[in-house]
């Protein structure tokens, strides 16, 4: 394929520096079906130079005190703040979300990631007992394990990524990252800020390219002792078979089948616009997006009546205009696998209300060939249908009718995910109950994506293994070490 000079082309971030690579891929620009740059097709060769960089700069950084790291995290911080609008013209271009979601959300949650870590580290305490009768003290220590490898995914790029190294490096750790090959510039542009930032060379790697092959070698290398993957179940599967024989540390962030569960005393006034957003936010591309909404059948009609006029008022469209809220799926091979589940729906029996092959798509000319698709909705769907167990993760939901609070908490345990949850419900008591009984690592009441970074993030069952935040990150991104002393 021939490429115009103007294209822009990658590099390896090693040791400090820019290393280009012998070999390169194309990614492309999701809104236009255009190549939008050229990333390094990194494999063993790169990793392995990276993670010795890493290790060689471990030392230096891991004596360093938490206030001097926390420093140098806020100053980080304070730069990519200062670039916010390139960060998120760039965030918009790769990905394909529309610019106001990279302007309010992503960005502004990547500088927030490395403020509150750089925070959370100055308050971490160890633990203290005695024995005066036999005469000892016992206390812990923590230290950072060493070279962290962190495998990030492409739906929410420089945040997810970020929600990685800010932790790994606050704790004293050194990282090789792998952000994936379909969005990789926000890295790359993150990367040109760490000299400036005062990150010491070495201390943040980033070796850019596939899974099944940089992602693969540094699942594998024997010096990386821990790794934090977010991405498919299918891919966590593997990390765990290739890590397995160097008993690796793992925190694994995996899909979601979220259910949204709508009780018949809900506020439909917050509760539609807010299970609008939590349907077909970022193009439907997010774990924590509902796409099981359980309606109660009280109030089943009135609210997929609402629903589906509430949708329709979303634009879809040039990711680069702000009144935009649906922008482009990430490629042309996720676009079909979406597609496709619609097709089963309705080859199954179930109805489409609105969206794709029901309403007209309606594109500017210069985006006719990007990966776009209407927010969709389903309804009259079993629940043993792939479209009610599989993780769609695309601008559709599907909406079924309930009778009881006993046979809802059954239908929405139902699924082999367990990230997210959202329940819908005036009445406290109800609420609590049915936040128990989820088999759910996020139960939102009344609310969607409400976040507190102090407290743990991740799921159960097929959703993950391992928990993030505060004190979660902490304790995953170091060793402790339990010391008894006589006197």
């Amino acid at each position: 394929m021939a490429h115009s000079k103007a294209l822009l082309v990658l590099e390896n971030f090693i040791g400090g520096k820019f290393v280009p690579c012998s070999s390169y891929i194309d990614s492309y620009n999701p809104s236009t079906g255009d190549v939008y740059c050229r990333v390094p097709d990194s494999g063993k060769e790169e990793v392995e130079a990276a993670v010795k960089a890493a290790k060689e700069a471990f030392p230096i950084w891991s004596s360093k005190s938490p206030l001097e790291r926390s420093q140098i995290l806020n100053k980080l911080a304070d730069l990519i703040e200062h670039d916010l609008e390139a960060f998120a013209q760039a965030e918009s271009k790769d990905q394909g979300k529309t610019i106001t979601f990279a302007r309010t959300v992503d960005i502004p949650r990547a500088v927030h990631n490395f403020r509150f870590f750089a925070s959370s580290i100055l308050h971490h305490v160890t633990e203290c007992t005695e024995m005066p009768a036999m005469g000892c003290v016992h206390y812990t220590s923590r230290a950072p394990v060493g070279v962290a490898g962190l495998i990030s995914p492409w739906n929410l790029p420089l945040y997810l990524l970020t929600w990685k190294i800010a932790p790994a490096i606050a704790c004293g750790n050194t990282v090789v990252a792998k952000p994936s090959e379909m969005t990789s510039v926000t890295a790359w542009m993150m990367c040109k800020l760490l000299e400036k930032a005062g990150v010491p060379a070495g201390v943040v790697n980033v070796v850019f390219g596939t899974g099944a092959k940089a992602g693969e070698a540094l699942v594998c290398h024997p010096d990386v002792p821990l790794l934090s993957f977010t991405g498919s179940t299918l891919t966590a599967q593997r990390i765990t078979e290739k890590s397995a024989p160097h008993c690796k540390r793992l925190s694994l962030e995996l899909g979601g089948k979220n259910p949204a569960i709508v009780f018949d005393d809900a506020d439909l006034r917050q509760c539609i616009p807010t299970t609008v957003r939590s349907s077909f936010a970022n193009q439907g591309e997010i774990c924590l997006c509902t796409s099981r909404i359980f309606v109660q059948r009280g109030i089943y009609n009135e609210f997929l009546k609402r629903f589906v006029e509430e949708t329709k008022k979303w634009k879809t469209g040039n990711p680069s205009d702000p009144t935009i809220n649906v922008g482009a799926l990430i490629s042309k091979e996720h676009l079909e696998k979406v597609r496709n589940y619609v097709k089963k729906a309705q080859a199954e029996g179930a109805r489409v209300l609105c969206g794709e092959g029901v309403d007209p798509l309606a594109l500017p000319p210069g985006n006719q060939k990007g990966y776009f698709m209407l927010p969709t909705i389903i309804t009259e769907v079993k629940d043993e249908s792939c479209c009610m167990q599989e993780e769609i993760f695309g601008p559709v939901t599907c909406v079924v009718a309930f009778d009881t609070e006993e046979e809802v908490i059954k239908r929405a345990n139902g699924v082999k995910y367990g990230l997210a949850a959202t329940v819908w419900s005036g009445n406290v008591g109800r609420v609590h109950r049915v936040a128990h009984r989820l088999q759910s690592g996020l139960v939102w009441t009344n609310c969607w994506l409400v976040r507190d970074l102090n407290l743990p993030f991740g799921g159960m069952k097929a959703s993950g293994i391992g928990r993030e935040g505060a004190k979660d990150s902490y304790e995953f991104f170091t060793e402790v070490k339990t010391i008894t002393i006589k006197h």
